[in-house]
């Protein structure tokens, strides 16, 4: 399986880990934030050095109950990433956490990033998916219902699987007729999904092959751990290896992690015992 990057194939023979960068003041995981230039270039270094693949850049928290951030601060903040990651890295795959069409536009044509990460698959701004079939990279698809505000009131389901696998086979076909190749599909643990219903997706992991798409996983020191272990966010990284091990064995494409050389090494064990 592969994505096109830049021109440029990449396999996912091997799993890929995507390294978090939050520019933001209030994501969850208080160690992931970064905002002065050399948190940023330490924060780059490190996940460089550890082997990500892929370096994820966010500039709106999606944690639930998050607050509104305008889209003005929203790209004053990537700007401040981005100019270090071409400057000091410009050979790096990049990726933009953002639900917001000019978001991704402006990203894309001023920086050439390489991959877009939306946490809504589209449903927050109705210009998404043109806008990527326009720049045609590749689009990271995740289910979620509401926005980060709202979303934790949003976990009724009248039939759980079959919710959420219509939501991506409709996704699925109006971006495929809208001429976008590479999608890459993220269940969206934490998004409009309680504790239960969040283990319930882990077990059915190895179903979303059925889409013949990648599969992009993000469960790094989320509630679902902590709650479960009774930890603190801190003491929450054994926890997302052992359930980042399980995704990899069941279908998933691409890790998303805070912590990279952990991710990297579950990785490089995996692959040595498959071969």
């Amino acid at each position: 399986m592969y994505i096109n990057v830049k021109g440029e194939l990449m396999s996912l023979s091997s799993p890929k880990v995507m390294g978090i960068l939050n520019v933001t003041p209030d994501s969850f995981y208080s160690g992931s934030r970064k905002q002065s230039e050399k948190d940023i270039i330490r924060q780059i270094s490190q996940f460089r050095e550890e082997g990500a693949d892929i370096i994820d850049v966010g500039g709106y928290s999606s944690r639930p109950g998050a607050i509104f951030v305008s889209e003005g601060d929203e790209m004053e903040r990537l700007d401040v990433a981005l100019k270090i990651l071409l400057k000091e890295y410009p050979e790096a795959i990049i990726s933009i956490d953002t639900f917001r069409s000019k978001i991704a536009r402006y990203c894309a044509e001023k920086y050439g990033i390489s991959i877009i990460n939306d946490i809504s698959g589209g449903a927050l701004d109705k210009n998404m998916f043109q806008t990527i079939a326009d720049l045609n990279i590749p689009y990271i698809l995740m289910h979620m219902r509401g926005n980060p505000q709202n979303m934790t009131k949003l976990t009724h389901y009248d039939n759980f699987r079959e919710e959420i696998f219509l939501y991506f086979a409709q996704k699925k076909d109006e971006l495929t007729r809208l001429g976008v190749k590479d999608i890459i599909l993220d269940p969206g643990f934490g998004f409009a999904k309680n504790i239960e219903q969040n283990y319930r997706l882990m077990a059915m992991l190895e179903d979303f092959r059925i889409f013949d798409l990648p599969i992009l996983v993000g469960i790094s020191r989320k509630k679902m751990i902590r709650e479960v272990l009774d930890c603190s966010i801190e003491d929450s990284l054994n926890g997302t290896t052992v359930l980042n091990v399980y995704a990899l064995l069941h279908g998933a494409n691409i890790i998303r992690v805070h912590d990279v050389k952990a991710a990297v090494e579950a990785v490089k064990l995996l692959n040595r015992i498959k071969n």
